[in-house]
């Protein structure tokens, strides 16, 4: 496994005996919350709808493990189908036990200004990034209940709360799921369980390099686009896939047990904290 600086911040006891289920998990921040959570000694189940894309990481995992570890379980399913995540979520509680935490990583992208982006892009995107978020949350709350306990982290975006030209239906995507993890977790505090969110700036992913066609797209996201009434980055940076891990990590931990309903901006300063 590459040695990234993530290994160095993460308590290798911090998961252990946990049982994590994390979707959109075979790339991106999906696949860096996977590396760090295995390596805090999580029981992992892995889902996203690349089969083959999840093969490598289980790959990865396994050349890295010691004999006899538990390898993670691979689930490959569609978040916007909900015969899917049902089975799924009901494999992981008989493979591996009860759900301790859930991460909602998966997502798409589909750029389109409002006047000519399609129908199905637009519903694309909140079948995925709102409708998966919806549907996991659901099938594992169900479960959470009666054990009172639990934690459920959803990555949004900074987009959610700032608008962004050419990025509708992703922007309203991510901001109806942020409010739904808001209302999520009103109604799961008396059980003893925890929902929160994170939302991403520019970060270093595929998601984020679709975006980009000429050699310094990068730094024209850190400089700021005035054409696009855009802001810079202040700290200068585009985010990794590990800064965003971290972030999941700290609000799945037991470090923040007293933390609901909040939501975690993590774009290096990019919307000033805009609310």
């Amino acid at each position: 496994m590459e040695k990234t600086e993530m290994m160095a911040t993460i308590d290798k006891a911090e998961f252990r005996g946990k049982v994590v289920l994390i979707s959109g998990a075979a790339q991106g921040i999906g696949a860096a919350v996977a590396r760090a959570m295995y390596l805090g000694g999580a029981g992992l189940a892995l889902l996203d709808r690349q089969s083959d894309k999840l093969q490598l990481l289980l790959d990865e995992f396994a050349a890295a493990a010691p004999d006899g570890s538990v390898r993670p379980l691979a689930l490959t399913a569609d978040v916007s189908l909900s015969n899917e995540v049902n089975a799924a979520v009901g494999r992981v509680e008989r493979e591996l036990g009860a759900i301790d935490i859930l991460i909602n990583v998966a997502g798409i992208l589909r750029m389109g200004e409002v006047t000519t982006i399609s129908d199905e892009d637009w519903e694309q995107s909140m079948a995925v990034n709102t409708g998966g978020v919806f549907r996991l949350s659901r099938a594992v709350a169900q479960r959470m209940l009666p054990r009172r306990c639990g934690v459920i982290v959803t990555v949004g975006s900074n987009a959610a709360a700032t608008p962004r030209m050419g990025m509708a239906a992703y922007a309203a995507s991510k901001a109806a799921s942020m409010q739904f993890t808001r209302c999520l977790a009103l109604e799961l505090a008396p059980y003893g369980i925890r929902c929160n969110s994170v939302s991403p700036g520019s970060t270093d992913t595929e998601m984020q390099r679709q975006l980009w066609s000429a050699p310094d797209d990068a730094g024209a996201v850190i400089r700021g686009r005035l054409d696009q009434y855009r802001l810079g980055i202040p700290l200068g940076r585009i985010a990794s896939a590990d800064d965003i891990a971290q972030s999941i990590c700290f609000l799945a931990s037991d470090r923040a047990r007293h933390i609901t309903m909040h939501d975690l901006r993590v774009d290096g300063g990019a919307t000033l904290d805009a609310r």
